[in-house]
């Protein structure tokens, strides 16, 4: 009897602990809910945040990028039309870059709202699409570029042979292929060391991790996970954040830690905002949706 009643509370007592434990290391704040923040657009991508925490986000099928206010809680039309911005990300020096797929451009949009073209094509052929970007520490731009048919679009099949990925120098006067070998490359997220970048192949399902050298080229192509994404994010303690079915989230060795459901047929994209970068903002189809965090955005 007991020896019975030691196991038992030995049991309680791994039972207690454990639980503990997986409170103190929870990456969504306690009691924390997904909670709608507006919805009545046609679908939602590509959600950056700014220096002050505000997320600027597109509705692409209506040609417009809308600003969810960290100080308010509102959300409002920033620009439009937008050049059917898809992906969004700010520079290192407050410009909002936008993957303006109307004309399969790279844009800079300064706070102004002046718009300057970085990218406008590659070796004399418009590109498939620019999707997604990452910027790194020195500046320098990582450029997802698949080739989805838009209806705006007089084309029926991409210039580009290949579906890659592109970067960008810093000073804007090299654009050269870094990565390829994809069915869909989509999603992209650095970690905010500069030294370890993410792609998403969406139209394999899978993602991987490669490493990041000096001069902006990737080595080391590794598979993280047997999952694609459409849109990515990554917090403090180096998770990773995909998206599709939900919101679905990765440690640093690629194992799945959570699962984030939203009531909506599809996640595209997903962010960390407010004035901490300790709110998750996401986009699903014709909503943007909150959830307070424990863990932080590294913007």
């Amino acid at each position: 009897m007991n020896t019975n009643l030691s196991v038992l509370r030995s049991l309680l007592l791994c039972f207690f602990l454990s639980s503990c434990q997986s409170q103190e290391h929870a990456i969504i704040a306690k009691g924390a809910k997904v909670t709608l923040v507006s919805a009545g657009f046609e679908f939602t991508e590509g959600p950056a945040v700014d220096k002050k925490g505000n997320v600027f986000f597109t509705d692409q099928p209506n040609d417009r990028i809308m600003k969810w206010s960290a100080e308010d809680n509102t959300v409002s039309v920033y620009m439009q039309p937008s050049g059917r911005s898809n992906g969004l990300y700010f520079d290192n020096t407050g410009n909002l870059l936008s993957c303006a797929d109307e004309k399969n451009q790279l844009w800079s949009i300064d706070q102004q709202k002046n718009v300057t073209i970085l990218v406008d094509g590659f070796e004399g052929k418009k590109l498939n699409g620019p999707n997604d970007l990452w910027v790194d520490t020195k500046g320098g731009i990582y450029l997802t570029d698949p080739f989805y048919k838009r209806p705006w679009w007089s084309h029926l099949t991409p210039e580009q042979e290949t579906k890659r990925v592109y970067y960008l120098s810093s000073d804007q006067k090299e654009l050269r292929i870094v990565a390829e070998g994809f069915i869909q490359p989509n999603g992209i997220i650095g970690t905010p060391d500069g030294k370890t970048l993410y792609i998403a192949d969406i139209g394999d399902n899978k993602t991987y991790s490669y490493h990041i050298k000096k001069d902006g080229s990737l080595t080391n192509k590794s598979l993280f996970t047997e999952m694609g994404s459409d849109g990515m994010t990554i917090d403090d303690e180096g998770n990773v954040y995909l998206t599709g079915d939900g919101v679905t989230v990765f440690n640093t060795k690629g194992e799945q830690i959570q699962h984030i459901p939203i009531q909506q047929k599809w996640t595209a994209n997903v962010t960390f905002g407010g004035k901490n970068q300790k709110m998750l903002f996401i986009t699903a189809m014709n909503s943007v949706y909150v959830l307070d965090m424990n863990v932080n955005g590294v913007r």
